[in-house]
């Protein structure tokens, strides 16, 4: 099969042809029908991050089961699934009580080798998935089944962007009707913390961005009102929106060390600030115990939206098939594995929310 190598960081993505091992155990094998492009993958080829090269990266896959180990539970040839890079047990005591990206053993999921390359030397599977292919074998804990009415591009999503921006908003932060939220950074993930937002019934949905045409973007997905914080101060803006009170909630998709201080402020007494953006790992801000305690107010990392993927993946998809989650309008541009870079490449342009691979 065909499958996008990276070889050394920074060298790209370049196609190959690769060999994939049968399913054996737990694994499960899917013809991959789309796969999106995440900035994550990106990073990853681009940066050491502690993924062992040569590897096939690509999380965000959709695709048919064609073949199960003899392991495998509940999938079944024929199904359609959705991959996530949540990896979990399924049975520590996190996984038990639901908490699953929380899990204290994720390395249950890894699978050495199941990839060699035409020479018969061993490829890594970036985080469990290596969806930048043809076809992928996949631990069962690492997929979820979707309706087969759903379109595959649409599908890819839901592994990652789609879970990570508005599980941000209806997991951890568990926003209720008639709060109010800000948004920082619209891009592919913000856009669906807005998403998120809109399901929740968030009374004010405050979009802040730098790039007018995301902000508008921001508006067809259900923004209430919209910021340039180029042009005002994004701080006074959401005050001013929320009658002086400030934000209940407010998500950074940016992580930017200003940015992120800012996103402190413009919280009301009581509320919460989620860091969910990494634009530098080592983004730190200062804020005093007074602030915390006199405000009330929190600060909370957030991973993958604390998703359980086999519940949030197919309630998402439903939602969608019911015309109630916007996501044909993230589907901006559809290329074929071998244009990869050029995909990435396109993400720069505020008018595009997400690159899928749909043809192989």
């Amino acid at each position: 099969m065909k499958a996008a190598v990276v070889r050394k960081f920074g060298g790209g993505f370049h196609t190959e042809e690769v060999t994939l091992a049968d399913p054996v155990g737990r694994e499960v094998l899917i013809q991959v029908k789309a796969s999106g492009l995440c900035h994550s993958d990106e990073l990853a080829q681009s940066t050491n991050l502690g993924f062992d090269v040569p590897v096939v990266f690509g999380h965000e896959v959709a695709g048919i089961v064609t073949a199960i180990g003899d392991g495998v539970g509940d999938i079944v040839v024929g199904d359609h699934v959705v991959g996530c890079l949540v990896q979990y047990c399924g049975a520590c005591l996190q996984c038990l009580t639901g908490n699953v990206n929380l899990c204290l053993h994720p390395e249950a999921t890894v699978r050495d080798h199941r990839i060699t390359d035409s020479e018969g030397q061993p490829l890594n599977q970036g985080m469990g998935l290596g969806g930048f292919a043809e076809y992928a074998l996949i631990h069962e804990n690492q997929l979820a089944k979707v309706p087969d009415a759903m379109p595959f591009p649409q599908a890819a999503l839901l592994g990652c962007g789609v879970v990570t921006g508005a599980g941000a908003v209806m997991n951890t932060a568990n926003v209720q009707p008639g709060q109010t939220v800000a948004i920082i950074g619209t891009g592919g993930v913000g856009t669906n913390a807005i998403s998120g937002a809109v399901i929740a019934g968030a009374s004010k949905i405050i979009a802040i961005d730098v790039a007018d045409d995301k902000l508008a973007n921001a508006r067809q997905f259900g923004a209430t009102d919209t910021v340039n914080s180029r042009e005002v101060d994004a701080v006074q803006a959401v005050k001013d929106a929320t009658g002086g009170l400030g934000a209940d909630f407010v998500f950074d998709f940016v992580g930017a060390r200003g940015v992120t201080r800012s996103g402190f402020d413009m919280l009301a007494q009581g509320g919460g600030l989620y860091l969910i953006g990494v634009l530098d790992p080592a983004n730190s801000i200062e804020v005093s115990s007074f602030e915390l305690l006199g405000g009330r107010k929190r600060i909370e990392g957030v991973y993958m939206g604390s998703t359980n993927p086999k519940r949030d993946i197919p309630m998402i998809a439903e939602l969608y098939l019911q015309g109630r989650y916007k996501l044909d309008e993230l589907v901006s541009k559809e290329i074929s594995l071998d244009e990869i870079p050029e995909g990435y490449a396109s993400l720069s342009d505020p008018k595009i929310n997400r690159v899928v691979i749909t043809s192989f």
